[in-house]
């Protein structure tokens, strides 16, 4: 296993008044990896994100970035760390390089001209480099946040819903980005409200509410756990009742007994050999159909079940 490059140890964040936006949550992130962090809209996401990057000030609990605790050696860490925020706050009255090569001296690096081209070009926005922020579509604008990020060489890279007001094109060359700095180390934790960009680019999914971490761990350990397989089977005549030769099946008959929907398996393909499974017991007991329509959970309908089980 690779070594943790972030250890989070009961972080509870309890705002005046009695908000309770972080509840004693515990975290690793491995060196190297992509780790999403899923939840609705005040679930967390952005207070933990920011007890991070010392932007908020925890009630209680511990943060150690690279071994060392971020309460006793904040500067030295957070100069490896950084953050592309949901807001497009930044310097718009700046022209494009500039805005990128002051957030590099922010942080003591010297000037890299040559470092600061080739984040730019990346980013598609060398053409722009002239361009006040002011003056950049939403989609640049995002861009630039990336490469202001960018510019002082993180090893540690929290992405806060980056995607969010871009058109699909720009958001695919985004993640085509990602993919680039995991292979270059960056280790790198985002936010989004895109499962699907989650399910495709992340190593491990954590999923928070209400403050509290709800689950986390692989992917795909978490899709084999709590996966489901749906078979909707279309009768050709329509059934009153379930015959004795389905019972060890999971199915229900609906539409008035013409449907057949079958729901279960593990996501590990437990489902899909049921089905088969099933539809030989059809054919042995004379019962004919006519269509079957298989579907596999996604990482999304294991989110919004989990959110649910979490509002009932």
């Amino acid at each position: 296993m690779s070594e943790p490059i972030l250890q989070i140890d009961g972080l509870s964040k309890v705002y005046p008044g009695g908000l309770r936006a972080l509840d004693d949550v515990d975290l690793t992130i491995n060196k190297g990896e992509i780790f999403a962090l899923l939840g609705p809209n005040g679930a967390g996401k952005t207070t933990l994100i920011g007890a991070v990057c010392g932007l908020v000030r925890p009630t209680s609990g511990t943060i150690c970035a690279f071994g060392r605790d971020l309460s006793e050696n904040w500067r030295d860490a957070r100069s490896r760390i950084g953050l592309v925020p949901q807001e497009l706050s930044t310097d718009m009255f700046d022209p494009v390089r500039r805005a990128v090569s002051y957030s590099r001296g922010l942080f003591g690096l010297p000037p890299d001209q040559s470092r600061i081209e080739e984040i730019l070009r990346r980013l598609s926005l060398w053409d722009k480099r002239d361009t006040k922020i002011m003056e950049l579509s939403g989609g640049m604008k995002r861009r630039v946040l990336i490469a202001k990020a960018l510019a002082h060489e993180p090893d540690l890279l929290f992405l806060d819903e980056p995607t969010a007001g871009v058109d699909v094109e720009l958001r695919k060359g985004m993640w085509a980005i990602v993919d680039e700095m995991r292979a270059r180390g960056v280790t790198i934790i985002l936010t989004t409200h895109y499962i699907e960009e989650a399910e495709l680019m992340a190593d491990r999914v954590g999923i928070i509410n209400r403050g509290k971490l709800l689950m986390v761990d692989d992917k795909q350990a978490m899709m084999a756990r709590l996966g489901r397989t749906e078979a909707h089977i279309d009768l050709a005549e329509p059934l009153f009742e379930l015959p004795p030769a389905l019972s060890r099946f999971p199915v229900d008959l609906e539409q008035g007994g013409s449907s057949l929907c079958y729901r279960g398996g593990d996501g590990t393909g437990k489902g899909k050999a049921d089905v088969a499974e099933l539809t030989k017991a059809l054919i042995s007991s004379g019962i004919n159909y006519t269509g079957i329509e298989t579907r596999e959970s996604s990482l999304e309908d294991i989110f919004v079940s989990l959110l649910g089980e979490e509002t009932t």
